[in-house]
């Protein structure tokens, strides 16, 4: 993680309560830590790639590091929250949305991950190293 985001991120980490290291791996695999990554064909945004209307939502630039990072952070938060401390769901809901989560969870049980998306699977092996 470059030094000059490491406060922000570790800020961001304690303030929400996330395990050590979750937050700069989200950033690592989001964007490499660039703050002015933009995905052309989603419309993802910043360090963090937020959705448009996510960004919106949490009230956010996701352009601005801190602003960013601190809704990440929240986001992640809540979905660790939604989905009982299971990482691997909190990680698809961040990616690839909590309510594709839920469908998948609900049709396929156990099995829901590998009916994710190969984008999704790959986010959550990235991360988690599984």
């Amino acid at each position: 993680m470059p030094s000059k985001y490491a406060g922000i991120i570790s800020t961001a980490t304690k303030k929400y309560g996330l395990p050590d290291g979750l937050l700069a791996a989200v950033a690592s695999a989001e964007s490499s830590f660039n703050p002015n990554a933009r995905n052309s064909k989603s419309g993802a945004a910043g360090m963090f790639q937020f959705m448009p209307a996510t960004a919106k939502g949490y009230g956010i630039d996701p352009y601005n590091v801190n602003q960013a990072a601190d809704a990440a952070a929240k986001m992640l938060s809540g979905l660790i929250a939604k989905y009982n401390g299971d990482l691997a769901k909190a990680l698809a809901g961040y990616n690839w949305g909590g309510g594709n989560v839920d469908k998948a969870v609900k049709k396929y049980g156990n099995n829901w991950l590998s009916h994710a998306p190969t984008e999704t699977q790959k986010y959550i092996q990235k991360i988690l190293g599984k």
